[in-house]
């Protein structure tokens, strides 16, 4: 089974998420994780919006900060972590 040594930064921001990797995790395992997060916050973004809670002038604001809090997402995943 292969295992893993995660870049110190990349484990610092799955933490952030409450996501610890083990070492047997494979980094897609994990980006996965995190791209599931960033979907739901994205749809509760847009439901907001539907629902008129917030106002459409700072919607696509709102979705640059919520790419910014994600921005694991736009590492390449081969930079993630070093298989052993």
């Amino acid at each position: 089974m292969p295992q893993y040594t995660y870049h110190p930064r990349v484990l610092e921001e799955l933490l952030l998420f409450g996501v610890r990797p083990r070492v047997t995790t494979p980094p897609a395992k994990a980006k996965e994780v995190i791209n599931d997060l960033y979907r739901f916050e994205l749809r509760q973004l847009r439901r907001r919006l539907r629902r008129k809670e917030i106002p459409s002038a700072g919607y696509s604001e709102r979705v640059v900060e919520l790419r910014k809090k994600y921005f694991l997402l736009s590492i390449r995943l081969e930079l993630w972590a070093r298989e052993e």
